[in-house]
């Protein structure tokens, strides 16, 4: 328990600092799964550079103004993280329109590594 608070506690501290790529690197396994509550092609992202790309192209789309992370919140072998953002999208139906959104991202660790990620939106 103490491996997996240590790295959530790691994780969160590197989100709160802005440094969400660097999180993901040090701590997502080669064979991460990130699941998003939506339909598309982004919906199921499997794989290292899967994950990395959509996280490219999150960036890539969007005006990222703020950011806090909060958490972690262990049990077992996950921990979850609440992400409140405030984001304006750069193309599809809201492009140009501030967004305020929260989520919770929920993780799983094996062997050291964050298995899976699974993301649900708040109302």
């Amino acid at each position: 328990m103490a491996a997996i608070h240590d790295l959530a506690k790691d994780f969160v501290r590197l989100c709160q600092e802005g440094q969400f790529e660097e999180a993901g690197k040090r701590y997502w396994s080669d064979r991460i799964v990130s699941l998003e509550p939506m339909e598309g092609p982004m919906a199921r992202s499997e794989g290292l550079q899967a994950v990395l790309a959509k996280g490219e192209w999150w960036y890539q789309n969007h005006e990222i103004h703020q950011v806090t992370s909060d958490g972690p919140y262990v049990h077992g072998n996950q921990f979850a993280v609440k992400f409140i953002m405030d984001v304006t999208p750069k193309t599809g139906d809201a492009a140009g329109k501030k967004l305020h959104m929260e989520e919770i991202g929920l993780y799983t660790v094996q062997d050291g590594k964050i298995t899976e990620e699974r993301f649900f939106f708040g109302g």
